[in-house]
């Protein structure tokens, strides 16, 4: 690998990305906390049932 190359990549991509504004990051925000309390839910959901099924 080049590091010159590299380093030419990163900054092009540095210059090329944008500052979202609020909008955007509040509608990432609520999906990213919607995915974890998806997984979460999952998750316990999981746990229950196996809970339930050793207990019986």
């Amino acid at each position: 690998m080049n590091p010159r190359r590299t380093l030419k990549n990163m900054v092009n991509t540095m210059k090329l990305a944008k500052k979202s504004d609020k909008e955007d990051y509040m509608q990432h925000l609520r999906l990213v906390l919607l995915g974890i309390a998806c997984v979460g839910t999952i998750g316990f959901l999981i746990q229950f049932v196996f809970s339930v099924l050793t207990i019986g």
